[in-house]
């Protein structure tokens, strides 16, 4: 039957705890390298991932108080790099093509003075703050996280793709950066799939392992932003 069915659900995991259904992650979120346990958001709190049936897209969950490293909370996925690069057009001063209220005039005035040391017209920024540095790539996650995998011993591995930016190994690790990103061939690079990944991958028992790992990465990659991301100038801030 899976080799002559067709479905066209989106490829997201129910997150459930105990017999509540919380909402739905996408599977990059379940798939990077952790150190420790697996820690989500959803629902505006913290949840500590107790199993995961990838056959079946579902990821079970308990309350926990340690506090994940995310940019989002709910069940918001990974971002286009078109759609995160126009937030970033917003923060460097482009308003949007239609009559705006007073209102939301103020409201865009206070996210450009709240953000503005994470966006340079000169480029995109590095920000050291305190013994982190973080690369402000505005990239999207799967951007994000071909670049992560492209950089290894300069990115922090351990991390969750984040939309909007890296966090990179420390002051000495992001001087590297520069010349890192010209060696690279981005065509090539593809994000870390866990193993466990491969039992929810339609038509995985007819592949061999090293294809089916392929084809999961692919479908995490965007290859064309981290080349764009590569190509810009960096430009350092410190976070006062």
């Amino acid at each position: 039957m899976d080799l002559v069915s067709v479905f066209t659900a989106n490829p997201e995991f129910t997150v459930i705890e105990g017999r509540h259904e919380l909402g739905t992650v996408d599977p990059i979120v379940l798939t990077r390298k952790v150190a420790g346990p697996r820690i989500i958001v959803l629902a505006a709190r913290s949840w500590q991932v107790t199993y995961i049936d990838w056959k079946r897209r579902r990821c079970y969950v308990e309350p926990s108080d340690i506090p994940a490293r995310m940019r989002w909370a709910g069940d918001a996925g990974p971002l286009s790099f078109s759609l995160v690069r126009a937030e970033r057009g917003v923060l460097l001063g482009v308003d949007p093509e239609v009559t705006i209220s007073k209102r939301a005039a103020k409201a865009l005035e206070e996210i450009r003075e709240n953000h503005h040391i994470e966006v340079s017209a000169n480029g995109l920024v590095l920000l050291r703050e305190g013994d982190d540095v973080h690369w402000w790539t505005w990239a999207g996650a799967r951007a994000n996280a071909t670049l992560i995998a492209g950089l290894s011993g300069i990115a922090d591995d351990a991390q969750r793709p984040d939309n909007f930016r890296v966090r990179l190994r420390g002051t000495e690790a992001a001087e590297y950066l520069p010349a890192a990103l010209k060696g690279l061939g981005w065509d090539e690079v593809l994000p870390f799939v866990s193993p466990a990944a491969l039992a929810g991958l339609k038509f995985s028992e007819v592949l061999p392992p090293d294809l089916a790992v392929a084809t999961i990465a692919e479908r995490l990659a965007d290859h064309d932003g981290a080349k764009a991301v590569a190509a810009e100038p960096l430009v350092w801030n410190v976070a006062t």
